[in-house]
């Protein structure tokens, strides 16, 4: 079994439909992708643990940022594929087109945030642990990144490891993402689900980048 250099196994960031993700993206889908339920739990999230007056990247942005309405932050950036569904995002200050499949290196400096978000989307990363690393460099000592996910996802897009796990297995996976990363710590997993059985689920692992 071949492994990547972070020791997990290679093919679990396989995927059915291995094509250039930005055909897969290049048209935009002006929606949200859990229901509102849900949508309202992570702005919560949000608003309890991002810096209101911090500079905040939303990673692998898209229509929506699920940002609380009545916060002002001093600045949020998307970073995604498609630039119509990022420039039609009324939360966004600005947008980055770039494919972290292909290039994990963000394009800031570092130390240059102080909060970061990646909204149901994790699932389609391939190379997870360099842009969690990434996501560690970019962000001011002491900021969170919160990384949520439900039990949706565009499955000939997701990576294999993620198809072929629970809900609860994906907590274990995203923290273990988290921890390989080696550059966060006070790493927590929440179950932020609204209503169980009667709206999407919505879970979180939140890491903190380490203190100075």
């Amino acid at each position: 079994m071949r492994l990547e250099k972070n020791g997990l196994p290679a093919n679990y960031f396989k995927r059915y439909d291995e094509s250039d993700d930005r055909g897969f993206y290049l048209y935009p889908r002006l929606t949200a992708h859990i229901d509102d339920a849900a949508s309202a739990a992570t702005s919560q999230l949000f608003r309890e643990l991002l810096p209101p007056d911090g500079r905040i990247l939303d990673l692998m942005s898209s229509f929506v940022s699920h940002m609380p309405p009545e916060i002002a932050y001093d600045e949020v950036i998307g970073l995604g594929l498609n630039e119509e569904e990022m420039r039609n995002n009324a939360q966004l200050d600005a947008c980055v087109i770039h494919d972290l499949n292909k290039e994990p290196r963000l394009p800031f400096d570092d130390a240059s945030f102080d909060g970061a978000v990646c909204t149901v989307s994790v699932q389609y990363l391939t190379r997870p642990i360099e842009v969690f690393a990434e996501v560690g460099r970019v962000l001011r000592p002491g900021s969170p990144f919160i990384v949520t996910f439900s039990n949706r996802c565009f499955p000939s897009k997701a990576v294999q490891i993620w198809v072929n796990t629970s809900d609860a297995q994906h907590s274990i996976l995203v923290r273990r993402y988290f921890e390989l990363a080696g550059c966060f710590d006070e790493i927590v997993t929440l179950d932020r689900s609204p209503r169980r059985w009667l709206s999407d689920p919505l879970y979180a692992v939140v890491g903190i980048t380490e203190r100075v």
